[in-house]
């Protein structure tokens, strides 16, 4: 990581204001070129991975200014988070939006006038309302800042309508700069996002998206509560998040974890607006151990200890992937990203874009598949993701997948067996789905197979040795590879494709993983998942309900009093006075004011414990 006075040329000023307000020492990579890119009044549009600090980025030379930074966010509740924690750090900043009062909004648009705020916060439809642009007109207005940018873009993952009216701001403001800031965007969607805001000889800044903080599983489903249950039981006292496709998915998680007493919350568009907010406090509370949720959970979420992320099925693309694992680990600290999957998924999501009538069918199912890739493949995950986002990967692995971690193989003989589901496939006539094949394979004695006298064919048994977990999910590699492919709407069944034939005839090789049990290593006890540092776990924990107390008091999330990174300096150092608290990562003056003295006086009654 690149400290604040490093090759990056930043005004003292900025690095001061750095330090004094946020506490922070050094800056994560790409920050540095980022500010200087808004420090020089030229647009710009930086793509940095989720729990990079793209906050920072324009927050801190608005903070260094006198003139007020205009952020357009697609959220109310992250326009909250992000005026909240910037005021407990004593940075002036105001939202304007639909749960203000009128008469709410006229004291902060004059207080705007007049000058206080650094930073004004507004979603993008009231942003190109014509009575707000004549407001800003009559603002000292430094830049615009457009956060999720990705939305503005048909190509993106989460694209808006009413992002694209924003291209009059630079008609109606010609001189201001305009800053793009987003964490996931492919080279189409860069391109796109210039075009749509008449970006002019933008600095592009992208940042490296691999996550290494992250370790990323990806298992076959077969008894989706159980494997929940089993990432749980190593995240005690931690909290997560869970995503699944429907809403239907979301409530049954939801109930089977609550009869299992783990203290869980449905998120999803049927629920009403308050008990969505309910859901959204409660986890940002820490009074939840899972929020189980559709996709429309998470954008607005900014807590950074989040330290594990399901997937209880395939999501629909890599970006949609990238951004929901990207809500894990955002302190930087170690978090695990678990995708449970089937083959069914695929035809879920197909039946999902036909139902919505989607007018990108054809890239949906592209995407889709690259996801499905992704689930099957024998491969890095890590290196799989930066190079989808065209990155190439230099590193001989991560260590931080299932495949790296030897949890996953690769087989000796993946042709061999691919050879060998193929010709079932053949013999069965291309008329029985994925689970069924798998079962003539293994030599199953089940009804279906009886009554279709299957134990006959010349294939049955061929794969007795390995267990059907295993076989399904060489037919779901081999359907990735495009090596097979699934036919009919109702009941999907297995069929050939013209590569079939290659593997057939020994013209093309094939690699099949396969799953081992995690070693017990793989399940390491907190303090190390946490950090290298030999931080004080019993007072760390003291430490975080301290957290707790104080921001139920303010009612704010926790992360806003202080980030688990913080914490568990505190924990490692245990600073006797506040000069030495003002030296531990994240404590910026204003928090070593507001706060500083009732950590303080924990750390000594638990010193004097000891």
């Amino acid at each position: 990581m690149p400290i604040l006075t490093n090759a990056v040329s930043l005004p003292q000023e900025l690095r001061s204001t750095i330090k004094r307000i946020w506490g922070f020492d050094e800056l994560l990579a790409m920050q540095g070129e980022t500010m200087a890119a808004v420090m020089a009044g030229r647009d710009s549009l930086a793509i940095l991975p989720t729990g990079g600090g793209k906050s920072l980025c324009y927050q801190a030379p608005a903070a260094a200014g006198h003139d007020t930074s205009l952020v357009i966010s697609p959220l109310i509740s992250l326009m909250k988070d992000q005026v909240d924690s910037l005021d407990k750090a004593g940075v002036p900043a105001a939202y304007l939006n639909s749960t203000l009062a009128a008469k709410e909004q006229r004291q902060i648009e004059q207080a705007a006038l007049n000058g206080k705020y650094r930073l004004l916060y507004a979603a993008p439809e009231r942003a190109v309302q014509p009575d707000f642009m004549a407001f800003l007109k009559r603002l000292s207005l430094s830049c615009f800042i457009v956060d999720e940018a990705h939305c503005i873009s048909h190509w993106g993952h989460d694209f808006r309508p009413e992002y694209r009216a924003l291209k009059v701001l630079r008609r109606e403001f010609p001189e201001a700069p305009i800053h793009a800031f987003t964490a996931t965007a492919t080279e189409q969607v860069r391109r796109d996002i210039v075009v749509q805001l008449e970006l002019k000889e933008p600095a592009v800044l992208v940042g490296n998206f691999d996550r290494p903080n992250l370790t990323y599983r990806a298992i076959p489903r077969h008894n989706l509560l159980s494997q929940i249950e089993t990432i749980l039981a190593r995240h005690q006292g931690e909290s997560g998040i869970i995503y699944a496709i429907r809403r239907n998915d979301v409530e049954e998680i939801c109930a089977g974890l609550t009869a299992r007493g783990i203290k869980a919350m449905p998120y999803h568009a049927g629920l009403s607006t308050a008990e969505r907010q309910a859901a959204q406090e409660a986890f940002s509370r820490e009074d939840v151990d899972a929020i189980v949720a559709t996709v429309a959970f998470g954008m607005g979420v900014h807590r950074s200890n989040v330290r594990y992320v399901i997937h209880a099925a395939l999501p629909k693309s890599i970006e949609h992937y990238q951004q929901e694992t990207g809500r894990a680990g955002r302190d930087s600290l170690p978090a695990e990203c678990v995708l449970f999957h089937s083959g069914e998924d695929f035809f879920t999501w197909k039946f999902i874009f036909k139902k919505e009538g989607s007018t990108t069918f054809e890239t949906d199912l592209k995407k889709l598949s690259a996801m499905n890739g992704f689930a099957g493949g024998g491969f890095c995950r890590h290196a799989y993701l930066t190079g989808y986002f065209g990155q190439p990967w230099q590193k001989a692995g991560c260590q931080a997948c299932d495949f790296c971690l030897g949890e996953i193989r690769v087989m000796p003989e993946s042709s061999l067996i691919a050879k060998k589901i193929i010709s079932a496939v053949y013999r069965l006539r291309q008329s029985f789905g994925a689970d069924h094949v798998a079962d003539v394979l293994k030599g199953a004695q089940t009804d279906k197979v009886r009554k279709n006298r299957h134990e006959k064919i010349s294939t049955y048994g061929l794969l007795a040795d390995h267990s059907k977990r295993n076989i399904r999910l060489w037919i779901d590699q081999l359907l990735s590879q495009g090596l097979l492919a699934r036919t009919g709407e109702e009941y999907p069944v297995l069929a050939l494709t013209p590569q079939s034939s290659a593997i057939l005839r020994g013209e093309q090789e094939v690699k099949l993983s396969y799953l081992e049990k995690p070693k017990k290593e793989a399940r390491p006890r907190r303090a190390p998942r946490y950090s290298a540092i030999a931080a004080d776990e019993p007072l760390f924990e003291r430490l975080r309900t301290l957290r707790r107390t104080i921001a139920d008091e303010l009612g704010v999330p926790a992360y806003i009093v202080f980030g688990d990174k913080t914490l568990l300096e505190m924990a490692y150092l245990k600073p006797a006075d506040k000069e030495a608290l003002g030296q531990v990562w994240g404590v910026g003056e204003r928090k070593l004011e507001t706060f500083g003295d009732r950590f303080l006086a924990l750390i000594r009654a638990y010193l004097a414990d000891q």
